[in-house]
């Protein structure tokens, strides 16, 4: 089957596919209005239930049938029981967002769309959904965003160790064929059962043919991780793939969906990006030197003089003075020889570079041209696919902060008394 539309459709359904909020005014029925859930005694009407599905369905162009409203209901319920217990807590913290952060949101969102905050509300008040709504649930965002920043920061801690692994993985893992991949997980301990599971991807798979925007239905619909994402789950690594998905997506070519992948536990589809084949890593160095001339025909006697000669000074060289220390010794020159591929270096300094670690200076190097000292100050591995370290360490870190996230909810979710009719 083939899936064209990963983003296509995507930025203007991106503008609603965060949860919508519920506001204190908000909390008791309206008129004629039924009480569909309690969380801890605050009240989700069936007017806020109602809400979250049109809501819910104009993001994702899912369309309302007899088979999928129920699942579509269930959604919805499950959304707004979260939301509401954030609320709570932003409230027992005394959380407080600003309104101008608000409606700056606002206008960053349209912005974002190519379309005024004028036109954003009134395409949410054409769909149904009060455009008040997308500021509650922007409140609520930022608020939550806040309180776990707040209590959290501080535990999500990524040492250089955590960077240097993560890269090494990396580095590794760039010989082997990998996939960028759009996932939907259906949870099924979440939706009754694998059955469930398998069927409710099945109704997916048909809405997404059908021209529904992936990244909103996996915002919506999807139990992965990756859901606060659009499903976005990255590069994914042969090798380091559940092997239900792995051989899905071999088979794959860019641009296609899969079918639903049954696993133990639940349903998966896999939207296949992008599909790249292993590729070489290069190791860059960086080098400084002192070397005494000789030329390739030297006597043994010079050769083993100029050794000596190098050595004397060989215990007190670091990669901060091998210059100006090497400037010193009599018949020797010093420099810095810049950032190599150690791949386009002379046999004999790679051979010593591949068993050096950074700020060691090496034993006397014989080559053709003299004999030399050798400093290695810097290491590094390069490809066009390998972030910076810096990338990585933003990328653990939110990592990190996003399991103590889910952690602090699902600690909520098992601590309340929450009540559905």
């Amino acid at each position: 089957m083939r899936f064209t539309r990963f983003v296509a459709g995507v930025a203007a359904a991106a503008i609603l596919a965060a949860p919508m909020t519920v506001s204190a005014r908000q909390q008791t029925p309206a008129v004629g209005e039924g009480v569909a859930a309690l969380v801890n005694d605050d009240v989700i009407s069936t007017y806020d239930l109602k809400q979250r599905m049109m809501l819910l369905m104009a993001t994702t162009g899912v369309q309302p049938t007899e088979e999928n409203l129920p699942r579509i209901q269930q959604q919805a319920l499950r959304s707004l029981i979260d939301e509401r217990l954030q609320l709570q807590e932003l409230k027992r913290f005394e959380v407080e967002i600003d309104e101008a952060e608000i409606e700056a949101e606002v206008e960053q969102l349209a912005n974002d769309n190519n379309i005024t905050k004028e036109q954003l509300l009134a395409g949410l008040q054409s769909m149904g959904v009060r455009p008040q709504t997308l500021r509650e649930q922007l409140r609520a965002e930022a608020g939550w965003r806040m309180l776990v920043r707040g209590r959290f920061n501080s535990r999500a801690r990524v040492g250089d160790d955590q960077i240097d692994a993560a890269l090494q993985q990396m580095v590794a893992a760039n010989a082997k064929p990998k996939y960028l991949v759009g996932e939907i997980f259906i949870d099924a301990a979440t939706v009754g059962g694998q059955e469930e599971a398998q069927k409710t991807a099945q109704s997916l798979v048909e809405q997404l043919l059908a021209g529904a925007p992936f990244q909103a239905v996996a915002r919506q619909f999807s139990n992965a991780p990756s859901a606060a994402q659009g499903g976005d789950a990255g590069w994914l690594i042969a090798g380091d793939i559940a092997p239900e998905l792995e051989t899905v997506l071999a088979q794959m070519n860019p641009g296609q969906l899969s079918k639903p992948i049954v696993t133990d536990q639940g349903a998966y589809l896999v939207y296949l990006r992008e599909k790249r084949e292993g590729e070489a890593v290069s190791k860059i160095v960086t080098l400084k030197q002192t070397a005494l001339r000789l030329p390739a025909e030297a006597t043994e006697a010079d050769v083993a003089a100029a050794s000596r000669k190098l050595e004397s000074i060989r215990s007190k060289l670091t990669c901060d003075n091998i210059e100006a220390e090497g400037a010193k010794l009599e018949g020797a020159v010093a420099g810095d020889l810049g950032e190599t591929d150690v791949n386009e270096l002379a046999p004999a300094f790679r051979q010593v570079t591949d068993q050096m670690k950074v700020g060691q200076v090496s034993a006397p190097v014989r080559t053709s041209a003299g004999m030399h000292l050798l400093a290695l100050c810097g290491e590094r591995q390069q490809s066009a696919s390998l972030p910076s370290r810096e990338q990585i360490e933003n990328r653990l870190f939110g990592q990190q902060l996003t399991m103590l996230a889910k952690r602090y909810l699902r600690d909520l979710r098992n601590s309340a008394t929450i009540e559905t009719r």
